[in-house]
């Protein structure tokens, strides 16, 4: 994520700006190349949230354990 320091990421509020594009493009109104804009900013918007969710993971990593040893978390699979 290339982003100032000082600036915050709100991932909430890029959540919210990737529902509305999915919104856009569902409406079929959108031109070829205004698509490919929508679609490429969605992709950067799903990036950043990616990588937003692996930070915070690690960081509970950290938490949960009592000794500071990190361990992986046992996750159920979405859908099972």
């Amino acid at each position: 994520m290339s982003r100032n320091k000082t600036e915050e990421f709100n991932f909430e509020a890029r959540l919210g700006e990737l529902e509305q594009l999915v919104t856009r493009m569902e409406e079929g109104e959108l031109g070829l190349e205004e698509s490919l804009q929508t679609f490429e900013q969605g992709v950067r918007l799903v990036k950043q949230c990616q990588q937003a969710l692996a930070q915070a993971e690690q960081k509970i990593k950290v938490l949960v354990s009592a000794d500071g040893e990190t361990e992986d978390l046992k996750l159920d699979p979405v859908g099972d």
